[in-house]
């Protein structure tokens, strides 16, 4: 049999392991249960997959969605993997074909959704054969503190409890935070598991939190500044993907939509010119995107701030897969908060669950919620706010975020104890730019019927910070949220409170800091710019374009996405090394043995003819 390096060299194409992946994959192979927590783009599939193509018998990858095992077992066969799903697309013919294939050890790997796992059908192939290990992709899905849950999860530890012998198992999720890694371990039943967080730093991400005046300018400005590169945006609503879906195509932009309410047929069918390059933009709500590999999305665009920093990291993950560079830009408005509060009370997410237990649920969505407004406002480092959120250490500069490529953070203390003044001596009962407007005092507040009828002109506070920007009042006040020196209601309109450690700024024993003003020359804040500071690879333009024909031709072909032959970091790879011989081709990382074989002499004629 062969080891594990020589496999993953043969069907994957890659000289060495990943953090984490060998840890997890010698646990497997030893009998253990694992939990492996990896960011996107890390390697998980590899965790289970090479174990599988070692171990004696069928290895389970239970999965949540029709698309990621579809992308998977296509990526499988590609690499000359035995695999095959079972899931509702399967005609009964079909299903009972591959379950009869499946009988006869066929495959190594086999996909199925969780729903599966109670048919009778399915628990009598899974008594007939030999299963060592089960996998659970997702993980996270079992966790109702958790963004994805899924009750059809809870199964997953009775159905495994059920087999004789018990099989190894495995669970992988790109986030979780302590309290969803606890669930995870005890909901499934796992048995002192190996443990491997491998960090949740995505170095190629550049993440961005822009408060534009009008959203679907800056977004159309994204987009073409992007040109033909694969992108995803993100709206809150189905109305909302509507409404930008229709824009961006008028605008001549290449754009599919994606949501709940539009019938199976279109869902697949958009999903799949996005996946085939097709079309060049995803407007979509949430509900895409889970198991889509699609390697090249260059940027992602949140047009609403998400609910939670979990499912944020999760959606905005889905870009540069391949480790090239890629944005991650959020489109911040207040009225995004109340959005999300309509969403968490009325979104049904609660269903199936008892009264108290919804009641729980909902004050941690808000709690999440409230996380996520501070990420949306803060003048943080937007990298270390991240990685802090999931319990990792990480410095308070990045230099490639929208924050920190803004001038360095001023003392704003004098500013920030006398809008806490202001909301102080108003009676804690108005909202934020209303606080602003007593602060900067002058004809504007004079005129307003609010200030006039309760004599708020009196108050000492009023008009003390008259050439203080607006823009700039409002994010000092978020930072005095951040910090616990104010507190903002929930409801349709919000007020600002004086919070727990407001008197010790009001008492000079803390100082605020903020960040306001953007850096006199932001060049450095436009187009793709690579974080994790690698050389640029010498790709020879010319030949990349060549390479990327051939591959479309052959995809076309096949019936494949492109990247399932060789993703984008392997064509540049290929274009700057040019390797002339299968020796050569072999040793580029992501071409194993069995995609030289198919498709190697091709490339190499190119290349050869281009030399």
């Amino acid at each position: 049999m062969e080891d594990k390096k020589g496999i993953l060299k043969k069907y994957f194409g890659y000289d060495r392991f990943r953090p984490g992946q060998e840890k997890l994959i010698d646990g497997v192979l030893s009998g253990r249960d694992v939990l492996g927590i990896m960011p996107t783009g890390a390697g998980k599939s590899l965790c289970y997959q090479i174990p599988a193509l070692m171990l004696d018998g069928i290895t389970l990858v239970i999965s949540p969605l029709i698309s990621l095992m579809q992308d998977q077992v296509r990526s499988l066969i590609q690499a000359g993997v035995k695999a095959a799903f079972l899931n509702s697309t399967l005609t009964p013919r079909q299903y009972a074909l591959a379950l009869e294939r499946a009988k006869e050890y066929r495959y190594q790997i086999i996909y199925v959704a969780p729903e599966r796992l109670e048919t009778p059908g399915f628990l009598e192939f899974v008594h007939s054969v030999r299963i060592p290990f089960v996998c659970v992709d997702e993980a996270h899905c079992v966790s109702q503190w958790g963004q994805d849950f899924r009750p059809s999860y809870l199964k997953i530890r009775e159905f495994v409890e059920s087999m004789e012998p018990r099989p190894v198992v495995g669970a992988f999720t790109a986030t979780a935070t302590a309290q969803v890694r606890r669930d995870v371990v005890a909901l499934l039943g796992l048995r002192s598991p190996i443990t491997e967080a491998t960090g949740f730093d995505r170095e190629n991400l550049r993440f961005e939190v822009l408060h534009p005046r009008d959203k679907a300018v800056e977004l159309l400005r994204l987009v073409q500044e992007f040109g033909n590169e694969s992108g995803i945006v993100y709206c809150a609503t189905r109305k909302g993907v509507e409404d930008i879906c229709a824009l961006l195509q008028q605008e001549g932009i290449s754009a599919a939509r994606y949501h709940a309410g539009l019938e199976e047929d279109e869902r697949r069918r958009n999903q799949d010119d996005f996946i085939f390059d097709r079309v060049r933009v995803m407007v979509a709500t949430n509900a895409f995107g889970m198991g889509i590999d699609k390697p090249d999305v260059r940027y992602v665009v949140h047009f609403n701030m998400p609910k939670d920093i979990e499912s944020y990291y999760q959606e905005a993950g889905r870009a540069g897969r391949d480790g090239e560079p890629a944005r991650c830009v959020i489109l911040y408005h207040g009225q995004d908060v109340r959005l999300c509060q309509f969403l968490i009370e009325h979104g049904g997410e609660g269903a199936g669950l008892d009264e108290e237990t919804r009641d729980e649920v909902r004050k941690k969505d808000l709690e999440r919620l409230r996380q996520m407004t501070f990420y949306c406002t803060t003048s943080r480092c937007l990298r270390q706010f991240l990685l802090q959120y999931f319990g990792e250490k990480a410095p308070s500069y990045c230099g490639a975020c929208s924050n920190c490529l803004k001038a360095a953070p001023v003392d704003v203390t004098l500013q920030a104890r006398r809008l806490l003044l202001c909301v102080q001596q108003s009676g804690e009962r108005f909202g934020m730019r209303f606080i602003a407007l007593l602060a900067r005092g002058g004809e504007e507040a004079l005129g307003d019927p609010r200030v006039r009828r309760g004599h708020l002109e009196e108050l000492p506070a009023f008009g003390t910070l008259p050439d203080l920007p607006e823009t700039c009042a409002i994010k000092i006040l978020h930072r005095l949220i951040e910090m616990d020196c104010l507190v903002q209601t929930e409801g349709e309109y919000p007020v600002l409170q004086l919070g727990e450690r407001a008197q010790r700024v009001l008492s000079g024993q803390e100082k605020v800091m903020a960040r306001l003003f953007a850096k006199k020359n932001p060049s450095a804040a436009s187009g793709r710019r690579a974080v994790s500071q690698k050389p640029e690879r010498q790709a020879d333009p010319v030949l990349f374009d060549q390479l990327k024909r051939l591959r479309a031709k052959i995809a076309a072909i096949q019936g494949v996405p492109a990247y399932i032959i060789f993703s984008d970091a392997v064509l540049s790879r290929m274009s700057a090394e040019k390797p002339k011989t299968r020796a050569e081709l072999l040793a580029i990382p992501g071409i194993g043995a069995a995609k030289a074989d198919r498709y190697g002499e091709r490339f190499l004629e190119i290349i050869n003819r281009k030399s």
